[in-house]
């Protein structure tokens, strides 16, 4: 089983998301790569048995535009039937980027194998073990 953890962090909290999601999909067996969303592509996602997308809540609940959202967009049409986890940080707001975006994958396809890992800001031991759960699921 194969593993991406795919992720733009402007502050860090969801880098330390990804790591977390990483360490529980390598903690299940899975061989796990982590890659900025820079550094990912659809071309990549043939490689993957599950991909755990990353990115914060920005502006008025929505991810973040310049980087993450393109590269997402290119990605869509390839999740139908991928195992798919979500994950992110917010500062502000109840979360509402997340059900967009958790609605959003369902309508591509996508087998999303939990909720969305939400974290108010830094991820603390809760969302850490959340991470750590969602890249298990993902690993098996």
């Amino acid at each position: 089983m194969k593993v991406a953890v795919v992720y733009w962090s402007g502050s860090g909290n969801t880098q330390e998301m990804a790591n977390y999601v990483a360490e529980g999909a390598k903690s299940a067996g899975a061989e796990t790569d982590v890659f900025q969303v820079s550094s990912f592509g659809p071309d990549k996602l043939a490689s993957y048995d599950g991909i755990a997308f990353g990115c914060p809540s920005m502006g008025s609940e929505e991810l973040e535009d310049s980087e993450f959202a393109p590269v997402f967009s290119a990605c869509e049409s390839g999740l139908k039937g991928k195992k798919v986890g979500l994950f992110g940080s917010y500062g502000w707001g109840s979360g509402e980027w997340m059900q967009n975006w958790e609605e959003t994958c369902r309508a591509d396809g996508a087998r999303l194998v939990s909720d969305g890992v939400i974290a108010n800001g830094a991820p603390g031991a809760e969302a850490a073990e959340q991470c750590r759960d969602l890249g298990s699921m993902l690993a098996q």
